[in-house]
Order: structure tokens, then sequence, then C-alpha cells
């Protein structure tokens, strides 16, 4: 595979992918609902995902966290297959594309949009680099959670309403919970490297055995809140039961991790990306036909 492909990790896109679709879905019966802005804010994800990618590729190899003894996908910077300068240049052309790309939903949703956008390039480099990098003190799910989840769910639904609900708060948390899980598989898989290498990830101080207890409860909350968000009058029927049918998906996902340790996680990875967007995806189908 092209280096360059390999670095942008496509199976971590829909991290960036499903939360953004629910959260314009969320508001595609109102009036002043943009298409236009829709796709910019996609747009705007994937080059920040991809940022942060890159700058997880490129840190982690400058601080000594990845090695030849890496048990996860190919990296192209301790791989050899890019030089580090490239890879950081690359990082920082995403940003800037990003803040390119992201002035026009600033210029649509005003200073909340572009306080967002301020610790969202924060975030993506903050999360590997920097005086305090998130990744290495047990935040990597916190950071998942809050910028691919809440912001990401929250802040496209107010590009769109101009406003927020709690049925974006309850779908950001959904979400955050399963990106989260997508952090957790990661960083369990690297227990040995980190904890060698003096990366604290929340993996690393639970142990393995915790990990796959915390892996369940990140994959069956997200139903407990669609489902308690119905019953509370404050989500539609149609979406829950459609978005509910990812639970087959998220037993097999949890029966899998439980059995499954170092390098076997790899697939599994990809996998709980996939559940993300195969809920945002089948949530958001019944949001559209909930709206006709």
């Amino acid at each position: 595979m092209n280096p360059w492909i390999l670095a942008t990790r496509p199976r971590t896109l829909p991290a960036a992918i499903g939360p953004l679709l629910v959260g314009n879905i969320l508001a595609i019966n109102l009036a002043q609902f943009s298409w236009f802005i829709a796709a910019i804010s996609m747009l705007c994800g994937v080059l920040l995902q991809v940022a942060v990618n890159l700058a997880n590729d490129y840190f982690d190899f400058k601080s000594g966290i990845d090695t030849h003894e890496r048990l996860g996908p190919v990296r192209v910077t301790q791989s050899g297959l890019l030089a580090p300068e490239k890879v950081r240049n690359a990082m920082l052309v995403c940003l800037a594309l990003a803040l390119v790309v992201g002035s026009i939903l600033i210029y649509h949703g005003g200073l909340p949009i572009a306080l967002l956008a301020l610790l969202s390039i924060l975030g993506a480099l903050g999360y590997s680099g920097g005086p305090y990098p998130l990744a290495s003190h047990a935040l990597g799910e916190v950071a998942a959670f809050i910028f691919f989840g809440l912001v990401a769910v929250v802040g496209s639904f107010y590009l769109q309403a101009g406003t927020t609900n709690t049925a974006a708060w309850l779908l950001g948390s959904a979400i955050g919970l399963f990106n989260a899980a997508i952090m957790l598989v990661n960083n369990t898989r690297d227990i040995p490297t980190d904890a060698k290498a003096g990366k604290l990830t929340l993996a690393v101080k639970i142990g393995e055995g915790q990990a796959r207890v915390l892996y369940q409860a990140l994959v069956y909350l997200p139903f407990a809140l669609i489902i308690g968000g119905f019953f509370l009058g404050l989500l539609p029927g149609l979406p829950v039961l459609l978005g509910g049918l990812s639970l087959i998906l998220a037993r097999k996902l949890n029966s899998e991790f439980s059995q499954t340790s170092g390098e076997a996680l790899n697939p599994l990875l990809g996998k709980t990306a996939k559940l993300t967007i195969i809920f945002s995806a089948l949530f958001s189908l019944g949001l559209a036909f909930n709206w006709v």
C-alpha cells in the first residue's frame, strides 16, 4: 500500500465521519439546513483526523514509543517508509487545510465554532506531542470521547441549528463512547511496548483484564443511552430501533476482545471503527425517514 495511504490510517476515519453524519442529519428537518455546511464539516473533520494520525506517527517515533517491537500496524515513520520531516510537514499541511476549510464554518457559526476549532487543533497537536501528551497520561480515551463524540456531534448540529439540544448531547456521548473503545483496543494491544517506553495509557494503568471490562462498557452503554433517550421522549423510535441493530456487532466484538490479546487485536481495531460508522449510518437513516 502507498505509504501516504498507510499514514492516514483509513480504518480510523469512521471515527470522524460517523459523529458528523449524525450531527448533521439530526438537523436535516430544519428550514436553514445546509448541505454545503454539512459537506464542509465532514471535510474538516476528516482533515483533523488525518492530522491526528500523522501527529501520532511522528511524535511516537520521535519520543521512542514506536520501535521495532511494535505490535500494531505499520507506522510509516518508525518503519522508514517516510522520513520524519515529511510526516511532520504533512501533519502541518493537514492542520492548515483544516483551518482554511474550517474558516467557512467559523464564519457561519461564529465565536463558539472558532473556540471549538482552536481546541480541536490544540487537541490534534497535544494528543501525542507537546509538554503533556494526552495519550501518554491515560487521557486518550477521554480525548476521543470529547473530540470525536461531543464536539463532533454537538458542534455539527450547532452549525446547522444555531443552538444545541439534549438529543445532540446524548448522541454525542453515545458515539464518543464507541470512539473511546477504538482507542482502548489500540492501547490494550500496545500495553507491553507502551509500558516499556513509559507511555502511561489507561490500558497500561488498569491492565488487560480491566481493559476488557471497560471495552464491554464502552460498546454497550451507547445502546442504553439511546434507549433511555427514547423512553424519556428525547429520541424518536425508528432511529433508535435501526441504530440498535448494531448491538449484534457490538456483542460479537466484545466476545472477540475478551478472547484476544497482543497483535491479534489489530483486526478488532478496524472492526470497532466499523461499529461506529454502522451505528451512525443506521441511526442517521432512521432520522432521515423519521423527518420525511
